[in-house]
């Protein structure tokens, strides 16, 4: 069965968004989704709906944010989804009379609601800008930082002669 990966995509969407800043095209972000411009329009168009994104039409239009990162969380590109069902597992109804059915289908509808109550509540406790923050802190960690120069025999940072004026 597929995973429905629109969540994870969404979600580097925005964060693509608000690091370049900026009107986005659907074709750019068709590119970076590796999919066709309409099922980004249709897909963005449920963040539009829930008012995280705004469209911009004619020359130089496209996709922008609509409210600052620092007030949406996962949550709230979660909820913007239509979805049936959070997890890909779930009850079976082939005999709903078997009481080994009813106690397997109660199990798992308790385990499956206390897992899709704990992912809410992450989803919901990380704003996106936290996660901006988390990218733009590994990008700076990731760079080879230059060696810091030895100072010279007469005591100046980096070597360099100084002319002094006569």
């Amino acid at each position: 069965m597929a995973q429905d990966t629109r969540l994870a995509r969404l979600l580097h969407v925005l964060i693509h968004m608000h690091l370049h800043g900026g009107t986005t095209t659907s074709a750019t972000l068709a590119q970076m989704l590796h999919t066709n411009a309409v099922v980004v329009r249709r897909t963005m168009a449920s963040l539009r709906a829930a008012g995280l994104v705004a469209s911009t039409s004619g020359r130089g239009g496209g996709w922008v944010l609509a409210r600052e990162l620092e007030r949406v969380t996962a949550r709230d590109v979660y909820d913007a989804i239509a979805h049936a069902t959070t997890f890909a597992i779930g009850p079976a109804q082939d005999n709903p009379s078997c009481p080994v059915e009813a106690a397997v289908n109660g199990l798992l509808g308790e385990a499956l609601q206390d897992a899709e109550s704990a992912l809410l509540q992450r989803l919901g406790a990380r704003t996106l800008a936290d996660l901006a923050q988390e990218i733009v802190g590994r990008k700076n960690a990731a760079r080879p930082r230059s060696p810091a120069r030895a100072p010279d025999p007469d005591g100046r940072q980096g070597g360099a002669k100084i002319k002094a004026k006569r």
